[in-house]
């Protein structure tokens, strides 16, 4: 029997699990794992739910990562408490690797030797990694306009490169082609939700690490929303487990040059035809196929969503490195920019406890100019 099943984020419909199944056959929604006589006093002593039949040796060392105090950043804004969890510590350099390492576990359990999926660099990097550790066949369709290190960086780890003209969804279309013309299974990150449990991992990890400064914000880059969604679940398990009193607030930073999160949450005038290139190109999808999910998410938190420019990304890739130390990618400087415009607005104030995770390395991208 079955300790979980999918469900429908829309009509709540019900699924037996399987790799075969990314969306609901009735309305088109996505899926989510839901777990079955969960009771509320199971999540103790480190356990954390997780859709696997047996537990995992899939692992390239992901999570644990540290949460540090930002000193100086943190002066710059007028903050007391602005702390950040370097996910780009994990093996492949970005927070993918959760999401990774359970996909792939599930992937490796069903013996499947060939998998498909599309992606702006670090989840296609991610896989790929995953993918060598188990003898999988990683084939990565991205855009033509992925940097060039994440590109090389899939191919290091012997995955097959599709490059696709056109923007970040031509790639999703070309993938699910490609696995449909092949009978591949189709490993999307942002539709599997074997890899939104994955992610959730980070929820937990802030629930021990920050004991004595417990995030009252946790602002996030947001693309697909893969990190805010598994943030929130994992968060919400605790919650309903009776470890924490209350979620803290996610925010969902985004380029204003692509911002369909921010101004579906804001009620701004936006839509596809208004999509210009960003810096921060790991937050670029014009269409998040789980954008109800995240606003739900962020309604449910009583968090917000905003828009930064390229320029205030830029600035703030640039003051990381050069104040902290940090070399981040654009995509993860979208939130530290926010932040500042947080606090002008305030939706935060100088002593709260915020948390920003860093989600990708910057020699992933290219370097600040």
């Amino acid at each position: 029997m079955e300790k979980f099943i999918f469900k429908c984020t829309n009509c709540l419909e019900t699924y037996t699990p399987s790799l075969n199944i990314l969306e609901c056959s009735k309305c088109n929604s996505p899926l989510i794992v839901e777990y079955i006589d969960m009771k509320k006093n199971s999540i103790l002593n480190d356990y954390i739910p997780l859709p696997l039949n047996r537990v995992s040796n899939v692992t390239l060392g992901e999570g644990n990562t540290p949460v540090i105090k930002m000193e100086k950043i943190s002066k710059l804004i007028g903050l007391d408490n602005l702390f950040t969890k370097l996910e780009f510590l994990n093996p492949t350099g970005s927070f993918k690797d959760r999401g990774s390492q359970i996909m792939l576990s599930v992937i490796s359990e069903n013996k499947i030797h060939e998998i498909v999926e599309d992606s702006s660099g670090n989840a296609g990097a991610s896989i790929s990694a995953y993918c060598a550790r188990v003898g999988v066949k990683a084939n990565i369709f991205v855009p033509s306009s992925a940097p060039l290190a994440k590109v090389e960086q899939i191919k290091v780890y012997g995955g097959n490169i599709h490059k696709i003209e056109g923007p970040r969804e031509n790639a999703t279309i070309e993938a699910f082609n490609y696995c449909k013309e092949n009978n591949l299974i189709y490993a999307s990150h942002n539709a599997s939700p074997y890899f939104l449990e994955g992610i959730k991992t980070f929820a937990y990890e802030v629930f021990n690490q920050c004991s004595n400064n417990f995030p009252d914000h946790i602002v996030i880059p947001v693309g697909n929303g893969s990190l805010i969604l598994g943030t929130f679940f994992g968060f919400k398990e605790l919650y309903e487990a009776g470890l924490i009193n209350k979620i803290p607030k996610l925010h969902a930073a985004q380029s204003a040059n692509i911002m369909p999160i921010a101004s579906a949450f804001n009620g701004e005038d936006w839509n596809d035809s208004m999509a210009t290139h960003t810096i921060a190109g790991g937050i670029s999808s014009i269409n998040p196929p789980r954008k109800l999910q995240i606003l739900n998410a962020l309604k449910q938190s009583k968090g917000t969503a905003l828009a930064i420019s390229d320029k205030e990304i830029l600035r703030y890739q640039k003051l990381l490195s050069t104040l902290e130390g940090l070399y981040i990618e654009p995509t993860s400087a979208v939130a530290f920019a926010a932040i500042e415009k947080m606090f002008f607005d305030k939706t935060i104030n100088i002593s709260e406890n915020i948390l920003v995770p860093i989600t990708g390395l910057g020699l992933k991208d290219k370097p600040p100019v």
